[in-house]
């Protein structure tokens, strides 16, 4: 006897073959690997985002005891119009983001030119000595981003404001004026000569990839040097040029320490010097609306970006008749340039450790006569009378512990944050085209669109209470060490990706059709082959996590204290020797730990930049 059919049937038959194939896309283990990254980056990266945007819209405890009527915890909008409009929001809001910005458009454009020119002159030209200027464009990055300011200041420092002369004002009897001491100028000329590494790096990857027959071409049709410049050269560079723009503009939007150093003196503030200032006065809300501001401008910028990118016309340069490069002759100009180039590039690196490191001898501040030379800042026994009884940095157990502090963040961060960079690659790249792929691919960018002082904030604002089952973590190592890693994953998984790309497929299904588990395939064959990658996250972490100010200053305590942190807390306190020894201190460390890493490894600044 037939059971007649019912209407239902072809529909739960159609549910079951659905529930079949999503069971089946489930248990795959990229999807599985997915999700878990999926969930990370909700803990990582969303939950802080949230945490931070709730607490500007609530009354927190210091409001109750100063205004009427606020109950702690309870919905409010006083933060936002506080913050927005009259006197407040102009001193506090808007001219301090008119100041970040004004040195932000600043470093820009001479990091432009200063990078654009290196570049070209590298790729594009018959230079000589072009892999020691390479090597020697890329050292900048490596050394902290406040360096050149204390460098600056040891220079130019004069009575008016710094209390004590510098070394023009002391010898010479000239006292340097205000606005090249202190202020936009010396913030926007340091800040470049630290980061024209990103558009010399971007340039002139850019550069290589140009056929040089398309130029030569443009010759031929009659076109004169500025016009090919203008209609050849600039269109095929454009991405890049944009990519070092939006990676600097971000980067000294958010820069904590150049601008502390030479513009809080003249009360000269940027958003991040007043965020700082806000949660050390308690108006943690306040704090929060500003990193917010810069949040927003960051993503703004990066929208701009990729909407010029997207609609910009594409030009194919390489095809497979072959590539062409060749270099313009400087014929007798090029000896000069390459001293030129040289010269330049040895001040910006030699002249400023210089400097500090002849300041580190000094006895009393300002005497810069050889009677004031002194090993007391290095090797001195502690002395009420000098540098508030401290013995000297390599006597001093503080500035040992505060160096492993230093170093083991470096080494956790750049381990754990390299890890999960591959690991997002390979979740990435198995899943390409996916939602699912695209979705953990824009969550782990937007570390990177957050100002690294707006992302302290953050977290911050995520772990300062207790959460379920887990304490607060504020004042701890540990979330240093979450903080950095979170903060870098966005350069990890571009890393990992890149290596992941490389990949084929039918390596991973020939180890699983030979019975190997998800575990050995990933241990014998995707690890090994993506280890490229891994070491050059792993390098690219470990220098900015040991260099890094703006993301860990709302953080550190007294027991957590880095040398970062520690060098700008001896400058604000006028003890200007015993944080120049800091940073010497940490320079070399990262240097050191810098050519190990790529001695043994082969990886490279470059490679985890993804380029």
């Amino acid at each position: 006897m037939q059971i007649p059919a019912t209407s239902s049937q072809p529909f739960l038959l159609k549910l079951q073959a659905s529930s079949r194939r999503f069971f089946h896309w489930l248990t795959k283990p990229h999807v599985v690997l997915a999700l878990i990254m999926l969930g990370l980056m909700a803990i990582m990266v969303v939950n802080p985002l949230y945490q931070l945007v709730e607490t500007t819209f609530t009354w927190q405890p210091v409001d109750t005891s100063r205004i009427p009527g606020a109950v702690n915890g309870e919905f409010t909008l006083f933060h936002w119009i506080r913050m927005s409009t009259g006197i407040f929001g102009r001193i506090y809001t808007y001219t301090p983001l008119m100041h970040s910005m004004t040195i932000a458009m600043g470093t820009v454009v001479l990091a432009l030119i200063i990078g654009g020119s290196l570049a070209w002159l590298v790729v594009r030209t018959d230079m000589p000595g072009r892999k020691l200027v390479t090597s020697l464009a890329v050292l900048p990055y490596i050394m902290p981003s406040w360096t050149l300011a204390q460098a600056w200041l040891v220079l130019f420092k004069n009575r008016t404001v710094g209390g004590a002369p510098g070394m023009i004002e002391s010898i010479f009897g000239v006292s340097p004026p205000d606005w090249l001491s202190y202020g936009p100028v010396p913030i926007i000329i340091c800040c470049a000569l630290h980061y024209y590494t990103f558009f010399f790096l971007f340039v002139s990857a850019a550069l290589m990839s140009i056929d040089s027959n398309l130029e030569e071409a443009g010759e031929l049709m009659g076109a004169d040097r500025w016009r090919i410049l203008r209609k050849i050269t600039l269109p095929l560079v454009l991405p890049a040029l944009l990519s070092g723009f939006i990676m600097t503009f971000s980067k000294v939007m958010g820069t904590f320490g150049g601008p502390n150093i030479l513009g809080s003196p003249v009360r000269y503030y940027v958003v991040a010097t007043m965020i700082r200032g806000s949660l050390a006065a308690g108006d943690k809300a306040d704090a929060f609306v500003l990193a917010i501001v810069l949040i927003m401008f960051s993503m703004v910028t990066i929208s701009l970006n990729q909407r010029l990118t997207g609609t910009r016309r594409s030009y194919e340069t390489i095809g497979g008749r072959g590539f062409v490069s060749n270099p313009s002759k400087l014929r007798n100009m090029k000896k000069v340039l390459f001293v030129v180039v040289i010269s330049f590039q040895l001040m910006v690196l030699v002249v400023p450790l210089g400097l500090l490191i002849y300041d580190t001898f000094l006895l009393r501040t300002g005497d810069y006569s050889l009677s004031n030379l002194t090993l007391q800042n290095w090797i001195g026994q502690p002395n009420p009378l000098y540098n508030d009884g401290e013995p000297g940095v390599l006597l001093n157990p503080k500035i040992y512990k505060t160096a492993w502090n230093s170093i083991r963040l470096a080494l956790y961060t750049s381990f754990f944050t390299a890890l999960l960079g591959v690991l997002l690659g390979y979740s990435i790249v198995k899943g390409r085209g996916t939602r699912l792929a695209k979705l953990i691919d824009q969550l782990a960018y937007i570390p990177y669109v957050i100002p690294g002082i707006a992302f302290g904030a953050v977290y911050i604002a995520m772990f300062a209470k207790k959460i379920g089952p887990l304490p607060s973590l504020y004042g701890t190592f540990a979330l240093l060490v979450i903080v950095s890693v979170a903060k870098h994953i966005p350069y990890s998984s571009r890393s990992g990706v890149s290596a992941m790309m490389q990949v084929g497929h039918e390596l991973e299904e020939a180890a699983q059709v030979s019975g190997a588990s998800v575990w050995q395939r990933f241990r014998r064959v995707i690890f090994p082959l993506t280890m490229s990658g891994f070491i050059s996250g792993f390098l690219l972490t470990f220098i900015t996590t040991m260099r890094e100010l703006s993301l860990i200053i709302l953080l550190v305590t007294r027991d957590t204290q880095l040398l970062a942190s520690l060098t700008m807390r001896y400058i604000e306190a006028g003890r200007d020797q015993m944080g120049n020894i800091v940073v010497l201190i940490l320079i070399i460390i990262t240097i050191i730990g810098n050519a190990i890493i790529s001695r043994f490894s082969g990886g490279s600044l470059k490679k985890g930049l993804g380029m």
